[in-house]
């Protein structure tokens, strides 16, 4: 923890305030605290939550600063969905759903979202029964979920009704969006990761299947 500024936070996110700052570095500790009795994240990754999770996630709000309805399918420990309710908290009107179907995990986020009173919900469901339940969402993020080709399989009803997905990848992106052209036709933006320097955001938006 002692490597991490608020400038750090607004390197990758864009304008943030201190106490969305002071608000982060809070949950830190409640997510390490958790962490150790339900393995959140891969302890290899723990020692270092800040900057493998928490600005990798917060980058987001620098690559779409405006939209304001969001959901996070597989959100898991809180990544990026939990650190784009801190950030959405400063956008007026905007919320995020966080859909999770592990128990253990949907408590998690259930007890941050009570604790910081974000603009946040849990559903806490298989992503393919939540599409329903979903707000209809103009951003739909995922990140360590599945391959590309699943993840559009899944997102599909959201990103075909006009939402753009924004997903984090890692060095073998590129085969995976070979793999989804034979199924999908997408336009897509490639944005490189601010804090992986083999990662990107890959920005999808109309969605059609071949």
């Amino acid at each position: 923890m002692s490597s991490v500024s608020w400038r750090n936070l607004q390197n990758a996110a864009g304008p943030v305030s201190r106490e969305t700052f002071d608000r982060l570095v809070a949950f830190e500790e409640m997510f390490q605290k958790w962490n150790r009795s339900i393995n959140l994240v891969a302890q290899s990754t723990a020692g270092d939550v800040w900057q493998r999770h928490i600005l990798d996630s917060a980058q987001l709000a620098r690559i779409e600063p405006t939209a304001t309805i969001w959901v996070d399918i597989g959100s898991g420990g809180g990544f990026p969905g939990l650190v784009m309710a801190f950030l959405l908290a400063e956008r007026a009107g905007a919320a995020i759903d966080l859909v999770e179907s592990n128990r253990k995990k949907a408590s998690f986020l259930q007890a941050v979202i009570g604790q910081f009173g974000l603009p946040a919900r849990v559903v806490a469901r298989r992503i393919e029964d939540s599409h329903a339940l979903v707000s209809t969402p103009q951003i739909v993020t995922a990140r360590a979920l599945a391959p590309l080709s699943t993840l559009l399989d899944l997102a599909a009803p959201w990103l075909m009704s006009g939402a753009r997905g924004l997903f984090h990848k890692g060095r073998d992106y590129r085969a995976e969006v070979q793999e989804s052209v034979h199924r999908w036709s997408f336009d897509l933006v490639e944005h490189p990761s601010v804090t992986d320097a083999s990662g990107v955001i890959l920005e999808l938006s109309d969605l059609r299947p071949v």
